[in-house]
């Protein structure tokens, strides 16, 4: 945070099991652009400068623990996954008398943007950190989503999940992607949820009617990032476009900031990969693993690199693979 505002504490839901991705892993250690899918959440939560960022964890807690013990996270256990609201719920001691406003994000969205995070503080600051915000998106395809019901005067009425859903409502296409800011009170409210819907679960999102019934505001700011098109990662087919997605991201990024690619489309880059300016990548590179490439490098078409250091003006040939290599500049002839 860039002002005087108080630090917001995170809290990243990672308790589910995931069971359409029919796998022993936990979901959120399930790898997108070669990282899990938790990773990139957290990456977009640090950009809010949290104090503290928590992990809700259940479901192969364990191994979430162990993959992300020096991430610089805190861990708190959801004994039972009984919903989203019972998994917040897990949070309260750890956050007990914290000043500043609790966001709640999910760990399978890969996709939520550190500058979304950001609009969502700036308007839940906006009445005094009171209250309760939410992000919105206008999904590509809401289907199995929860839908934002507005009323007349365009301010939030509820969030209502699909299974519990009229057609009208199903119908709407702006749904909640799972991200929030709240105030303190929503500790005094988590306890007043229910578990009377078709999941048998107690849904965070039944906050919005209890702030509105307790008198106080609830916001709500749209985000125009990817999110619309990819809200959660709950099987491989949205594994899948998750990765694709986040590579074409990680494409867009590099070539605005100086790097050349002869054919975009058949260049991957994992997230973790560090390009320099006039880079140039030729067709059918993969950069993996961390791989660091200096300004000026060239790499070969087709070449195929992982925790490699390719130096300033070094050239790799076409069809290279190496893992752990150094690559140095060429020497005058």
């Amino acid at each position: 945070m860039t002002d005087d505002r108080p630090r917001p504490a995170v809290v990243v839901l990672a308790a589910g099991q995931g069971t359409r991705m029919r796998s022993r892993l936990p979901k959120v250690l399930h790898e997108a652009a070669g990282a899990p899918l938790l990773a990139h959440v957290l990456d977009a939560a640090r950009e809010l400068d949290p104090d503290p960022l928590l992990v809700v964890v259940g479901h192969g807690a364990e191994a979430v623990r162990a993959r992300f013990a020096d991430a610089g996270v805190g861990f708190v256990l959801q004994e039972r996954q009984r919903g989203t609201g019972d998994a917040v719920a897990a949070c309260a001691e750890a956050l007990a008398g914290h000043p500043g406003p609790i966001v709640v994000l999910n760990g399978d969205g890969p996709l939520v943007e550190g500058a979304s995070l950001a609009r969502l503080i700036d308007a839940h600051a906006v009445a005094g950190g009171e209250g309760m915000t939410l992000l919105t998106v206008d999904a590509d395809d809401p289907t199995g989503l929860g839908r934002v019901v507005r009323g007349r005067d365009g301010s939030v009425r509820a969030i209502v999940e699909e299974r519990d859903a009229d057609e009208p409502t199903r119908a709407l296409r702006e749904i909640n992607p799972g991200t929030y800011a709240f105030d303190a009170r929503l500790w005094d409210l988590l306890p007043t949820l229910g578990d009377a819907n078709a999941a048998g679960e107690v849904y965070l999102t039944d906050l919005v009617v209890a702030y509105l019934q307790d008198g106080q505001r609830v916001r709500a700011v749209r985000a125009d990032d990817e999110t619309r098109r990819l809200v959660g990662v709950n099987d491989r087919l949205q594994l899948a476009l998750a990765d694709r997605l986040l590579r074409d991201r990680l494409r867009r990024r590099w070539m605005a900031s100086g790097v050349t690619m002869v054919e975009p489309g058949s260049v991957f880059l994992d997230a973790d990969v560090a390009l320099s300016i006039d880079v140039t990548l030729e067709p059918g590179v993969v950069l993996a693993a961390g791989t660091r490439v200096g300004e000026g490098a060239r790499i070969g078409a087709y070449a195929h690199l992982s925790g490699c250091d390719v130096l300033e003006g070094a050239v790799v040939p076409p069809h290279t693979v190496a893992h752990g290599r150094t690559f140095g500049a060429p020497t005058a002839d």
